[in-house]
Protein backbone atom coordinates (compact mmCIF):
# COMPACT_ATOMS: atom_id res chain seq x y z
CA UNK A 1 0.00 0.00 0.00
CA UNK A 2 1.30 3.60 -1.13
CA UNK A 3 2.33 5.87 1.90
CA UNK A 4 2.59 9.64 0.83
CA UNK A 5 5.54 11.64 2.26
CA UNK A 6 4.40 13.63 4.57
CA UNK A 7 5.06 16.97 2.62
CA UNK A 8 1.72 18.29 3.13
CA UNK A 9 2.62 21.87 2.05
CA UNK A 10 4.14 20.90 -1.34
CA UNK A 11 1.51 17.98 -1.97
CA UNK A 12 -1.23 21.56 -1.32
CA UNK A 13 1.17 23.18 -3.58
CA UNK A 14 0.85 20.56 -6.56
CA UNK A 15 -3.12 20.51 -5.91
CA UNK A 16 -3.82 23.39 -6.14
CA UNK A 17 -1.65 23.72 -9.39
CA UNK A 18 -3.99 20.93 -10.61
CA UNK A 19 -7.10 22.67 -9.48
CA UNK A 20 -6.16 25.73 -11.77
CA UNK A 21 -5.10 23.73 -14.82
CA UNK A 22 -8.16 21.73 -14.44
CA UNK A 23 -10.55 23.97 -14.12
CA UNK A 24 -9.13 26.13 -17.62
CA UNK A 25 -8.96 23.31 -19.71
CA UNK A 26 -12.91 22.73 -20.47
CA UNK A 27 -12.71 26.33 -21.78
CA UNK A 28 -9.99 25.73 -24.31
CA UNK A 29 -11.21 21.78 -24.65
CA UNK A 30 -14.58 23.61 -25.68
CA UNK A 31 -12.91 25.44 -28.71
CA UNK A 32 -11.12 22.62 -30.27
CA UNK A 33 -14.23 20.20 -30.15
CA UNK A 34 -15.92 22.62 -32.81
CA UNK A 35 -13.73 21.30 -35.48
CA UNK A 36 -12.02 17.70 -33.84
CA UNK A 37 -14.47 14.71 -32.47
CA UNK A 38 -13.75 13.74 -28.91
CA UNK A 39 -11.33 10.41 -29.50
CA UNK A 40 -9.20 12.70 -31.82
CA UNK A 41 -8.59 14.98 -29.25
CA UNK A 42 -8.16 12.74 -26.68
CA UNK A 43 -5.92 10.83 -28.66
CA UNK A 44 -3.21 14.33 -29.61
CA UNK A 45 -3.43 15.01 -25.90
CA UNK A 46 -2.61 11.44 -24.51
CA UNK A 47 0.27 10.70 -27.93
CA UNK A 48 1.64 14.40 -27.08
CA UNK A 49 1.98 14.35 -23.38
CA UNK A 50 2.75 10.53 -23.61
CA UNK A 51 5.46 11.23 -25.90
CA UNK A 52 7.10 14.40 -24.49
CA UNK A 53 7.19 11.75 -21.13
CA UNK A 54 9.46 9.15 -23.18
CA UNK A 55 12.02 11.54 -24.44
CA UNK A 56 12.70 13.46 -21.02
CA UNK A 57 12.78 9.67 -19.21
CA UNK A 58 14.68 8.49 -21.81
CA UNK A 59 17.48 11.16 -21.75
CA UNK A 60 17.77 10.80 -18.26
CA UNK A 61 17.87 7.04 -18.04
CA UNK A 62 14.99 6.25 -16.13
CA UNK A 63 12.39 4.37 -17.88
CA UNK A 64 10.47 2.31 -16.31
CA UNK A 65 11.13 -1.57 -16.18
CA UNK A 66 7.68 -3.30 -16.52
CA UNK A 67 9.87 -6.56 -14.43
CA UNK A 68 9.25 -5.09 -11.28
CA UNK A 69 5.11 -5.05 -11.71
CA UNK A 70 4.34 -8.45 -11.77
CA UNK A 71 1.01 -10.02 -12.54
CA UNK A 72 -1.15 -8.14 -9.89
CA UNK A 73 1.14 -4.57 -11.23
CA UNK A 74 0.30 -5.03 -15.10
CA UNK A 75 -3.73 -5.43 -14.14
CA UNK A 76 -3.43 -2.34 -12.35
CA UNK A 77 -1.71 -0.72 -15.63
CA UNK A 78 -4.70 -2.03 -17.62
CA UNK A 79 -7.08 -1.22 -15.44
CA UNK A 80 -5.85 2.55 -15.13
CA UNK A 81 -5.86 2.59 -18.97
CA UNK A 82 -9.10 1.99 -19.83
CA UNK A 83 -10.51 3.92 -16.38
CA UNK A 84 -8.33 7.11 -18.09
CA UNK A 85 -9.59 6.70 -21.91
CA UNK A 86 -13.05 6.03 -20.54
CA UNK A 87 -12.81 9.37 -18.66
CA UNK A 88 -11.43 11.19 -21.20
CA UNK A 89 -13.61 10.40 -24.38
CA UNK A 90 -16.65 10.40 -22.09
CA UNK A 91 -16.05 13.85 -20.43
CA UNK A 92 -15.47 15.34 -23.66
CA UNK A 93 -18.47 13.95 -25.35
CA UNK A 94 -20.45 15.25 -22.33
CA UNK A 95 -18.52 19.24 -22.69
CA UNK A 96 -20.10 19.19 -26.27
CA UNK A 97 -23.48 18.77 -24.91
CA UNK A 98 -22.86 21.07 -21.91
CA UNK A 99 -21.08 24.20 -20.84
CA UNK A 100 -17.78 24.01 -19.16
CA UNK A 101 -18.97 24.98 -16.04
CA UNK A 102 -21.83 22.38 -15.53
CA UNK A 103 -19.38 19.94 -16.98
CA UNK A 104 -16.75 19.91 -14.33
CA UNK A 105 -19.11 20.40 -11.61
CA UNK A 106 -20.97 16.86 -12.45
CA UNK A 107 -17.82 15.78 -12.61
CA UNK A 108 -16.95 16.17 -8.88
CA UNK A 109 -19.34 13.14 -8.33
CA UNK A 110 -15.93 11.11 -9.25
CA UNK A 111 -15.10 11.06 -5.76
CA UNK A 112 -18.46 10.88 -4.02
CA UNK A 113 -19.32 7.76 -6.56
CA UNK A 114 -15.82 5.96 -5.46
CA UNK A 115 -16.85 6.27 -1.65
CA UNK A 116 -20.16 4.50 -2.54
CA UNK A 117 -18.62 1.98 -4.39
CA UNK A 118 -15.96 1.45 -1.61
CA UNK A 119 -18.42 1.20 1.35
CA UNK A 120 -20.67 -1.90 -1.01
CA UNK A 121 -17.55 -3.61 -2.21
CA UNK A 122 -15.28 -3.05 0.44
CA UNK A 123 -17.20 -2.38 3.73
CA UNK A 124 -15.40 0.62 4.49
CA UNK A 125 -16.96 2.94 7.09
CA UNK A 126 -19.48 5.99 6.19
CA UNK A 127 -18.72 8.62 8.99
CA UNK A 128 -20.96 11.29 10.25
CA UNK A 129 -18.87 14.12 8.63
CA UNK A 130 -19.52 12.52 5.13
CA UNK A 131 -22.65 11.94 5.70
CA UNK A 132 -23.15 15.66 6.04
CA UNK A 133 -20.88 16.06 3.24
CA UNK A 134 -22.63 14.29 0.87
CA UNK A 135 -26.09 15.82 1.50
CA UNK A 136 -24.64 19.71 0.99
CA UNK A 137 -23.81 18.07 -1.80
CA UNK A 138 -26.96 16.82 -3.26
CA UNK A 139 -28.38 19.92 -1.74
CA UNK A 140 -26.05 21.88 -4.34
CA UNK A 141 -27.06 20.20 -6.97
CA UNK A 142 -30.62 20.90 -6.32
CA UNK A 143 -29.90 24.32 -6.06
CA UNK A 144 -27.38 24.30 -9.10
CA UNK A 145 -30.29 22.92 -11.49
CA UNK A 146 -32.70 24.60 -10.40
CA UNK A 147 -34.02 26.45 -13.86
CA UNK A 148 -33.67 22.80 -15.57
CA UNK A 149 -34.94 19.95 -12.71
CA UNK A 150 -37.56 18.82 -14.49
CA UNK A 151 -36.05 18.68 -17.54
CA UNK A 152 -33.28 16.61 -16.09
CA UNK A 153 -36.50 14.96 -14.86
CA UNK A 154 -38.32 14.16 -17.35
CA UNK A 155 -37.10 13.92 -20.33
CA UNK A 156 -33.31 12.89 -22.28
CA UNK A 157 -32.61 15.88 -24.33
CA UNK A 158 -29.34 16.09 -24.59
CA UNK A 159 -28.89 18.58 -21.81
CA UNK A 160 -29.68 14.99 -19.51
CA UNK A 161 -27.87 12.98 -21.80
CA UNK A 162 -24.87 15.48 -21.11
CA UNK A 163 -25.32 15.43 -17.65
CA UNK A 164 -25.06 11.32 -17.28
CA UNK A 165 -22.19 10.87 -19.99
CA UNK A 166 -20.36 13.13 -17.65
CA UNK A 167 -21.73 11.03 -14.39
CA UNK A 168 -20.61 7.99 -16.49
CA UNK A 169 -16.85 9.72 -17.24
CA UNK A 170 -16.27 10.26 -13.17
CA UNK A 171 -17.39 6.93 -11.99
CA UNK A 172 -14.66 5.60 -14.87
CA UNK A 173 -11.77 7.55 -13.55
CA UNK A 174 -12.36 6.44 -9.90
CA UNK A 175 -10.95 3.28 -11.96
CA UNK A 176 -7.96 5.05 -12.81
CA UNK A 177 -7.09 6.89 -9.40
CA UNK A 178 -7.37 4.09 -7.58
CA UNK A 179 -4.48 1.82 -10.17
CA UNK A 180 -2.19 5.09 -10.34
CA UNK A 181 -1.90 5.39 -6.43
CA UNK A 182 -0.74 1.71 -6.02
CA UNK A 183 1.28 1.70 -8.95
CA UNK A 184 3.31 4.95 -7.19
CA UNK A 185 4.75 1.97 -5.27
CA UNK A 186 6.69 0.19 -7.92
CA UNK A 187 7.41 3.68 -10.20
CA UNK A 188 7.63 7.55 -9.45
CA UNK A 189 4.89 9.52 -11.29
CA UNK A 190 6.18 10.53 -14.03
CA UNK A 191 6.91 6.68 -14.92
CA UNK A 192 3.20 5.76 -14.51
CA UNK A 193 2.13 8.79 -16.29
CA UNK A 194 4.34 7.60 -19.23
CA UNK A 195 2.99 3.92 -19.83
CA UNK A 196 -0.60 5.03 -18.91
CA UNK A 197 -0.87 7.83 -21.68
CA UNK A 198 1.16 5.86 -24.35
CA UNK A 199 -0.83 2.84 -23.92
CA UNK A 200 -4.21 4.71 -23.57
CA UNK A 201 -3.13 6.42 -26.86
CA UNK A 202 -2.15 3.50 -28.96
CA UNK A 203 -5.99 1.87 -26.92
CA UNK A 204 -7.77 4.12 -29.52
CA UNK A 205 -5.47 4.85 -32.48
CA UNK A 206 -7.72 2.80 -35.05
CA UNK A 207 -10.62 5.53 -34.04
CA UNK A 208 -8.59 8.72 -34.39
CA UNK A 209 -8.91 11.03 -37.25
CA UNK A 210 -5.30 12.72 -37.01
CA UNK A 211 -6.47 14.99 -39.97
CA UNK A 212 -8.97 16.34 -38.08
CA UNK A 213 -5.94 19.06 -36.63
CA UNK A 214 -5.50 20.79 -39.86
CA UNK A 215 -9.01 21.87 -40.29
CA UNK A 216 -8.25 23.99 -36.97
CA UNK A 217 -8.05 27.67 -37.20
CA UNK A 218 -4.71 28.60 -35.91
CA UNK A 219 -5.76 29.83 -32.52
CA UNK A 220 -8.10 26.39 -32.46
CA UNK A 221 -4.19 24.78 -32.69
CA UNK A 222 -2.54 26.77 -30.16
CA UNK A 223 -5.45 25.69 -28.16
CA UNK A 224 -5.00 22.23 -28.91
CA UNK A 225 -1.48 22.37 -27.90
CA UNK A 226 -2.05 24.02 -24.75
CA UNK A 227 -4.50 21.16 -23.96
CA UNK A 228 -2.06 18.41 -24.78
CA UNK A 229 0.56 20.37 -22.29
CA UNK A 230 -1.93 20.72 -19.45
CA UNK A 231 -2.63 17.34 -19.90
CA UNK A 232 1.10 16.61 -19.26
CA UNK A 233 1.70 19.40 -16.45
CA UNK A 234 -1.83 18.72 -14.73
CA UNK A 235 -1.78 15.00 -14.02
CA UNK A 236 1.73 15.72 -13.32
CA UNK A 237 0.85 17.67 -10.29
CA UNK A 238 -1.76 15.41 -9.55
CA UNK A 239 0.18 12.55 -9.20
CA UNK A 240 3.07 13.76 -7.70
CA UNK A 241 0.26 15.58 -4.84
CA UNK A 242 -1.00 11.74 -4.03
CA UNK A 243 2.72 10.87 -3.78
CA UNK A 244 3.14 13.67 -0.89
CA UNK A 245 -0.19 14.24 0.49
CA UNK A 246 -3.20 12.07 1.76
CA UNK A 247 -5.75 10.97 -1.28
CA UNK A 248 -8.41 12.63 0.64
CA UNK A 249 -6.60 15.79 1.14
CA UNK A 250 -5.95 15.93 -2.54
CA UNK A 251 -9.25 15.46 -3.46
CA UNK A 252 -10.97 17.82 -0.83
CA UNK A 253 -8.79 20.15 -2.52
CA UNK A 254 -9.16 19.80 -6.17
CA UNK A 255 -13.21 20.41 -5.25
CA UNK A 256 -12.44 23.85 -6.31
CA UNK A 257 -12.10 22.91 -9.85
CA UNK A 258 -15.51 24.10 -10.84
CA UNK A 259 -15.07 26.84 -9.24
CA UNK A 260 -12.04 28.08 -11.10
CA UNK A 261 -14.01 26.84 -14.18
CA UNK A 262 -16.91 29.44 -13.81
CA UNK A 263 -14.40 32.19 -12.69
CA UNK A 264 -12.28 31.45 -16.21
CA UNK A 265 -15.58 30.98 -18.37
CA UNK A 266 -16.95 35.09 -17.25
CA UNK A 267 -13.31 36.23 -17.69
CA UNK A 268 -13.23 34.83 -21.35
CA UNK A 269 -16.53 35.63 -22.07
CA UNK A 270 -16.07 39.00 -20.95
CA UNK A 271 -12.65 39.15 -22.91
CA UNK A 272 -13.40 37.39 -26.15
CA UNK A 273 -17.42 37.19 -26.28
CA UNK A 274 -17.49 36.52 -29.99
CA UNK A 275 -15.39 32.70 -29.08
CA UNK A 276 -16.95 31.76 -25.53
CA UNK A 277 -20.30 32.52 -24.14
CA UNK A 278 -20.96 33.25 -20.77
CA UNK A 279 -22.86 30.64 -18.33
CA UNK A 280 -26.57 30.49 -17.99
CA UNK A 281 -27.15 30.43 -14.66
CA UNK A 282 -28.70 32.63 -11.66
CA UNK A 283 -27.70 33.52 -8.51
CA UNK A 284 -29.14 30.39 -6.99
CA UNK A 285 -27.68 28.00 -9.43
CA UNK A 286 -24.11 30.19 -8.56
CA UNK A 287 -25.27 28.88 -4.81
CA UNK A 288 -25.24 25.65 -5.37
CA UNK A 289 -22.18 25.18 -7.38
CA UNK A 290 -20.76 26.65 -4.05
CA UNK A 291 -22.23 23.98 -1.90
CA UNK A 292 -21.10 20.94 -4.35
CA UNK A 293 -17.68 21.92 -3.64
CA UNK A 294 -18.06 22.36 0.02
CA UNK A 295 -19.96 19.16 0.15
CA UNK A 296 -17.61 17.29 -2.04
CA UNK A 297 -14.85 18.84 0.31
CA UNK A 298 -16.45 17.89 3.57
CA UNK A 299 -17.04 14.24 2.04
CA UNK A 300 -13.08 13.38 1.30
CA UNK A 301 -11.95 15.02 4.30
CA UNK A 302 -15.01 13.34 6.42
CA UNK A 303 -12.97 10.41 8.00
CA UNK A 304 -10.00 13.18 8.90
CA UNK A 305 -12.25 15.44 10.50
CA UNK A 306 -14.11 13.20 12.77
CA UNK A 307 -11.25 11.41 13.69
CA UNK A 308 -9.58 14.68 14.57
CA UNK A 309 -12.68 15.69 16.45
CA UNK A 310 -12.47 12.19 18.70
CA UNK A 311 -8.71 12.23 19.60
CA UNK A 312 -9.40 16.25 20.55
CA UNK A 313 -12.19 14.69 23.00
CA UNK A 314 -10.11 12.20 24.19
CA UNK A 315 -7.01 14.90 25.31
CA UNK A 316 -9.91 16.88 26.63
CA UNK A 317 -11.02 13.75 28.91
CA UNK A 318 -7.59 12.99 29.93
CA UNK A 319 -7.24 16.65 31.27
Amino acid sequence: MHVSSGRWLYGLSLALVTAVLWGILPVKLKQVLQVMDPVTVTWFRLLVSGSLLFIWLASVGRLPSFKVLGRKGKGLVALAVCGLVGNYVLYLIGLKMLSPGTTQLVIQMGPVLLLISSIFLFKERFSLGQGVGLLILLIGFGLFFNQRLIELLTSLGDYTAGILTVLLASAVWAFYGLSQKQLLTVWNSLQVMMVIYLFCALLVTPWAHPMEALQLSPLQGWLLLACCLNTLVAYGAFAEALAHWEASRVSATLAITPLVTFASVATAAWLWPDYVQAEDINGLGYSGAVLVVLGSALTALGPSLMAGLRARRARMAGV
